[in-house]
């Protein structure tokens, strides 16, 4: 057994003060990601510091009818709450889509949206890994992937090769993403809001890399604007229950006089950071509300998808879940 140290502080500055002097030191929360890491020798921190009851566990209101989020909630709290299933309903069901109930009542809001991949090549020490031993190469490519990226993989207008193939595994991320979240974090530099898709990075030449937080940042609220239209979050996977998705779903329709207001679109599942849909919500706001429309919308977006040998079949299978949710929507909103 590796040796760490267990540090407890009196407040979030005093946390984050400890882990600044730390550089191999990690916050732990719910620990439900963090410790099986640890039990498998893929993290290995000399200092973990307990920060579960130093941000709050509350789900208050703000002032434009949104709500902050503590980062200490547990998920299954947050899935409970009234207002949440009441405003953001896809919020809720992507909490009650992961992990099983136990899980749910121990992970804190914070520790879900930094949880890491769930690859096989990463979480297993005698393979090559790029995530977990920058240089290794990428196991996944030639190995086992039915379940890894088609989006994101590549950087941008390049023919960069791919470095990692993984995929977040948060549902409640998918749906945070769509929902405009604001993450708070408290840091040795202080305060700051991070626009959660400005929060998960995508591989690019350092896939080690899965946030764009700095060492010693600590998540400690999450804001939810209010949203205001209807909602709702599908899942795809292998088992009824306690499965990663294959691909899912974070959508909101807003249609006026039969025509798309306003839209917003979330897939998980496809790539290494929770994907915004934003080519599809481009070409749909101002297009009539059919299925036409849908279809469109979901080929602009999967045109730039590179699936591998065995997951292509993700492709289709996204299609056809942007297409049939944003039906669903549309006609709850007549």
């Amino acid at each position: 057994m590796r040796e760490f140290r267990y540090e407890r502080a009196a407040d979030v500055a005093g946390a984050v003060a400890l882990l600044a002097d730390a550089p191999q030191g990690a916050f732990l929360g719910g620990g439900t990601n963090l410790v099986d890491l640890m039990k498998l020798g893929v993290a290995t921190p000399d200092v973990l510091v307990d920060v579960r009851e130093l941000t709050s566990r509350e789900v208050t209101e703000l002032p434009d009818g949104g709500l902050r989020i503590g980062a200490g909630v547990p998920n299954a709290d947050l899935a409970a709450d009234r207002r949440v299933r009441e405003r953001f309903p896809v919020l809720a069901q992507a909490l009650l889509a992961g992990a099983s109930g136990q899980l749910r009542n121990r992970a804190t809001t914070g520790g879900n949206l930094l949880q890491r991949t769930r690859c096989g090549y990463f979480t297993d020490v005698t393979r090559p890994c790029n995530k977990r031993s920058p240089g290794s190469g990428c196991g996944a490519l030639e190995g086992v992937h039915r379940n890894h990226a088609i989006l994101g993989q590549t950087l941008a207008g390049s023919d960069h090769p791919a470095t990692c193939v993984a995929t977040h595994p948060s549902d409640m991320a998918v749906a945070m993403v769509a929902l405009d979240a604001v993450v708070r974090v408290h840091g040795p530099d202080g305060e700051r809001a991070v626009p959660i898709t400005d929060l998960h990075r995508l591989p690019g030449d350092d896939p080690s890399r899965d946030t764009t937080l700095r060492h010693g940042e600590l998540i400690t609220a999450i804001d939810l604007p209010a949203l205001g239209m209807p909602s709702r979050y599908r899942k795809v996977r292998d088992r009824a229950s306690f499965a990663f998705a294959l691909v899912s779903i974070a959508a909101a329709l807003r249609v006026e006089d039969g025509v798309v207001h306003d839209v917003r679109l979330a897939l998980g599942g496809v790539a290494h950071a929770p994907w915004r849909a934003t080519a599809a919500e481009h070409v749909l706001r101002g297009l009539p509300a059919t299925e036409d429309s849908f279809a469109r919308a979901a080929e602009s977006e999967l045109e730039a998808a590179t699936p591998l040998r065995d997951n292509g079949f993700k492709v289709p299978l996204a299609r056809n879940l942007i297409v049939r949710t944003l039906v669903d929507l549309a006609e709850s909103s007549r």
